[in-house]
């Protein structure tokens, strides 16, 4: 059984390091020159300050929108369907721009990549409230949705490269930052749109500040091209290093092939799927139920936030068991019965179904942790995640769409729903089957 630390990462690098890097965990026993010590404690607590301020970045772009949809679709003159179209670019954009991040890495260096990210998304949020038509709203979110796509992949790699000793901490709190970005751009974007006049261009445009401040930590650090780790990495970590010696090539694996790395990747889809619909959607549903707009968007930020202390707990638990299809049952059944709640009852029990699809929403950590454990050796596991992420993604793009052309043609949410509740049987399905105590080892090798 994966150890905890080791399932907290799940795109690790498979880039070659340094002779200097390479040299690092044998040399930690030397003494260091005071100067050296202090220069490399700074950096550290710079990196840490960068990875909690990137991943608060990470989801505003998203959420913040979703809570002004009405507002949006009014001034632009926008169509239900159009308006699903728009939810459908967060994950299109994270599978054509998240390929390429590892080779901007490697010529660029991550920090210098997560530097660009942040400018990226800081520009894009501030260029789109002004676009003044669909066409530039959409053109701009791809450039802010460019940044967190490359960002998002690079931050667990920035986190085992500076932090090998502590990658499940480090991976929590960069989880709860993440999560309790999503959820405070939800709660606060309608208050401070009504405190800045009412309009809702403002309202978005002042999500691109926080992504301004998070541009300055990583700029210290935009020459770095993957020095040494801050800490030896522990036992274990060392020993799965030893299995593959520097210069062996790891063993080459058809994802394609196995049974398990598509479970995985249809599973880490439809789990998208439900929370960009969530995301996009769910503040509208109970706004057209007679919700106000503010509360409306508290509840999309109760769903978010429920993110924050399962995204510890969830990956704990289940690097403990042997078959994490329990967790997915557990998680399935909190999601249909929000749904039926929406359905039934959308403005009399909101709260109660806002925090149950919250907890249904936490699939994503255990989707992440579980791409972690399918595989045997780093290698084996960056595969699996490139394979799992991106067609996961791909498979996520017409849920939302789909969605707002039901809105449309239906009038009303009966048919979305019912669309809802139906994705999440396979999810259910298929999360049962990647759950199984197996590797794609066993399955994909060539």
């Amino acid at each position: 059984m994966p150890s905890e630390e080791t399932t907290g990462t799940t795109t690790p690098t498979t880039e070659p390091q340094t002779p200097a890097a390479t040299a690092a965990p044998r040399n930690s026993g030397a003494p260091r020159q005071p100067g050296e010590a202090s220069t490399r404690a700074w950096t550290t607590r710079l990196v840490t300050v960068g990875i909690v301020l990137a991943a608060l970045n990470l989801r505003p772009a998203i959420t913040s929108l979703g809570a002004l949809l009405e507002e949006v679709r009014d001034g632009l003159g926008m169509s239900g369907s159009v308006a699903g179209l728009l939810t459908s670019v967060p994950p299109l954009c994270f599978a054509v721009f998240g390929v390429m991040a590892p080779r901007l890495a490697r010529r660029f260096g991550p920090a210098a990549v997560v530097c660009a990210g942040m400018a990226a998304i800081a520009a894009g949020l501030l260029i789109r409230p002004y676009a003044g038509n669909t066409a530039g709203l959409l053109g701009a979110s791809a450039l802010a949705l460019m940044g967190i796509a490359v960002s998002n992949v690079l931050m667990p790699v920035i986190v085992k490269r500076w932090f090998p000793d502590r990658v499940g901490s480090m991976t929590g709190l960069y989880s709860m930052a993440l999560a309790l970005g999503t959820s405070s751009a939800a709660a606060v974007t309608v208050p401070l749109t009504d405190a800045l006049g009412g309009s809702w261009q403002s309202g978005l445009a002042v999500w691109a500040a926080l992504a301004a401040v998070a541009v300055l930590p990583w700029l210290p650090l935009v020459r770095d091209r993957g020095t040494a780790p801050t800490a030896q990495a522990p036992a274990g970590q060392q020993a799965a290093r030893r299995e593959t010696p520097r210069g062996e090539q790891a063993p080459a694996l058809r994802m394609t092939r196995s049974r398990t790395a598509w479970a995985l990747a249809v599973f880490f889809g439809l789990q998208a799927t439900a929370a960009y619909i969530t995301m996009g959607w769910m503040a509208q549903i109970f706004r057209d139920a007679g919700v106000s707009a503010g509360t409306a968007g508290l509840l999309l930020a109760v769903t978010m936030v429920m993110g924050v202390p399962l995204a510890f707990v969830i990956p704990r638990v289940a690097a403990r068991l042997p078959h994490q299809g329990p967790i997915v049952l557990v998680l399935g059944a909190c999601g249909l019965a929000g749904y039926a709640g929406l359905y039934l009852a959308p403005a009399g029990g909101a709260w109660a179904w806002a925090v149950l699809l919250g907890v249904s929403n936490c699939a994503f950590p255990l989707a992440l942790t579980m791409v972690g454990m399918r595989a045997r050796t780093g290698p084996g596991v960056a595969q699996l995640s490139a394979f799992a992420q991106s067609t996961g993604y791909l498979i996520s793009i017409p849920g939302p769409l789909l969605v707002g052309v039901l809105y449309q043609s239906s009038g009303g949410w009966g048919v979305p729903i019912a669309l809802m509740t139906g994705l999440m049987i396979p999810q259910m399905v298929v999360g049962w089957l990647a759950g199984r105590d197996r590797t794609v080892e066993e399955e994909a090798t060539r």
